[in-house]
């Protein structure tokens, strides 16, 4: 049997005994409504053909009837996507069931996910309706959609909430009416895992019917819990994972697609169920949903996080290098990152370090090493951070030289309410003075513009920061830059009463050891040649 085959058929089987965990992606529904998540068309587009790519079963496009936009985003995801099932999201009104159902249908794999509220303090208080009335809506709203589609979806909205006996006459009402996935949501993060798993047995074990549809789960992270549920569920005999990239979502955010899928491929022997999912493409995916809504990954976020593969305790570093299994359990390659960080700090033993040296191109004798380490011991307790550059001056005498190749000679700077702001700027490039006038969204950017304009480079602004060194208005402030360019980091700082001029140097800081690093790449590959 194919994959499509496999989506065709609804099954939850596929090759090497293992059950098949379908993966229900709703970053562009339910990850969308988390407060500033909100996407452009383009960039729903972008993310739907990721998931696609990436072997993501079903994608829930949206809500086609909360606005025009979202139902023009469902519609032409579903037209655009190749493999996956599109799904729409409706309540149980007619008009939201109808409305889903012609954004869907140009979709290869067309569902309709209506839901309706179950819980006893939903029904009172968000329906206002008597549990009777709820039954007849599930039948009646199910039954609608199943004849718009074959794939429909049902879900009892605050499902770990709901009285046992009603949740499973609604469960049984449902797929007698057509359903063939049932999901029972924990829609506000409340449940625990061994309470979660066993509901979906009890479910499964008392409706009649329940062999003949997929089960699915949707756990929300109000109590941290949301992956560790999803993956109760499954053990309880769900088959479907409702999921988001990077875990976003409403209020804390739902289970995290990529801890998820790592879980059930890392922890094999306890959870014997494949996705089908394409690993390698997780960061990806994390990188470009963090772009387009700009929620930026916590570093020490699980499976794509900055720090995820990432060692700075020397003892963690000194196991990392004998052997990658003693403090990774899984490769970095597996998920989309390049490789291991062992990153370089105060915690930072003589094996990481004469390791890092290695790698920048050092062959230093025992007590070059020696005097070396005491020296980066010393920066590491003054920086937070040590980056590769910082490494490089504490080695090569040369490159603090050539940090002083291109200098500010003076900056001028208009600002004020009656913009564009502009900085005209002289440096002293290797001796020859070259001045420029640019403008720019403020103050700092009107500088940098001028800086760019005189040094052209590829290298991008990753982190400005300013903090004042001593009390009072006439502190001097301290700038740090860190510019980016083919994943290395190059830091600068300066200090100046002016905080204008301050960043200018800053800027400036980084620039030069940009650049003598590049000129010592040069020298070596040339060196190599010879």
């Amino acid at each position: 049997m194919t994959k499509g085959q496999a989506k065709d058929a609804g099954s939850t089987q596929v090759a090497a005994g293992k059950d098949r965990v379908v993966i229900f992606d709703t970053t562009l529904r339910d990850g969308e409504q988390c407060p500033g998540a909100t996407m452009t068309l383009d960039e729903k587009l972008q993310v739907a053909d990721v998931l696609d790519a990436m072997g993501v079963d079903i994608i829930e496009a949206g809500f086609p009837i909360a606005s025009n936009g979202d139902f023009e985003a469902v519609s032409l995801i579903a037209e655009r996507v190749k493999n996956a099932t599109v799904a729409g999201l409706a309540r149980a009104g007619n008009k939201d069931i109808d409305r889903c159902a012609e954004a869907v249908r140009k979709a290869r794999r067309p569902r309709i996910h209506t839901f309706i509220s179950t819980s006893p303090v939903h029904m009172k208080w968000k329906l206002q309706m008597e549990p009777a009335q709820v039954y007849e809506m599930v039948v009646a709203s199910v039954s609608r959609a199943r004849n718009h589609v074959e794939d429909v979806e049902w879900s009892c909205e605050d499902g770990t909430r709901t009285e046992h006996d009603f949740l499973c006459r609604c469960v049984e009402a449902a797929i007698k009416a057509g359903a063939t996935t049932i999901n029972i949501p924990d829609t506000v993060g409340y449940t625990a895992p061994e309470e979660y798993g066993a509901l979906f047995k009890m479910v499964r074990e008392r409706v009649p019917n329940s062999d003949k549809a997929v089960f699915s789960v949707h756990c929300h992270d109000d109590l941290g819990m949301a992956v560790a549920n999803s993956l109760a569920g499954i053990s309880g005999g769900a088959r479907q994972v409702e999921c988001t990239v990077n875990g976003i979502g409403e209020r804390a955010g739902n289970a995290a697609l990529e801890e998820v899928v790592m879980a059930l491929r890392t922890r094999g022997d306890i959870f014997p169920y494949d996705t089908g999912i394409d690993a390698s493409m997780l960061t990806r995916a994390s990188k470009l949903v963090s772009a387009v809504t700009s929620f930026p990954v916590q570093y020490n976020k699980a499976i794509v996080g900055r720090n995820a593969f990432a060692h700075e305790s020397g003892i963690h570093q000194d196991g990392m290098l004998k052997h990658t299994q003693t403090y990774e359990i899984m490769t970095p390659e597996s998920v989309g990152v390049s490789k291991t960080s062992l990153v370089m700090g105060k915690h930072s033993g003589r094996n990481a370090f004469r390791d890092k040296l290695k790698q920048l191109g050092y062959a230093l004798a025992d007590n070059q090493l020696e005097d070396a380490f005491v020296r980066f011991k010393e920066l590491a307790d003054r920086k937070k951070h040590v980056y590769d550059e910082d490494i490089e001056a504490l080695v090569d005498e040369k490159l603090a030289t050539a940090e002083d190749r291109i200098k500010v000679l003076s900056l001028l700077v208009i600002a004020g309410t009656m913009g564009p702001q502009v900085a005209t700027l002289t440096l002293d490039m290797d001796g020859e003075h070259r001045t420029v006038q640019a403008t720019g969204n403020g103050p700092v950017d009107a500088t940098f513009n001028a800086i760019h304009a005189l040094v052209p480079h590829e290298a991008q602004l990753e982190l400005y920061q300013v903090h004042a060194v001593t009390e009072g208005t006439d502190a001097q402030a301290e700038v740090s830059v860190h510019l980016g360019v083919d994943g290395k980091s190059f830091s600068g700082r300066a200090a100046h009463p002016d905080t204008m001029v301050a960043s200018a140097k800053a800027y400036l800081a980084a620039l030069n050891k940009l650049a003598a690093r590049q000129d010592r790449v040069h020298a070596h590959s040339a060196e190599e040649v010879a």
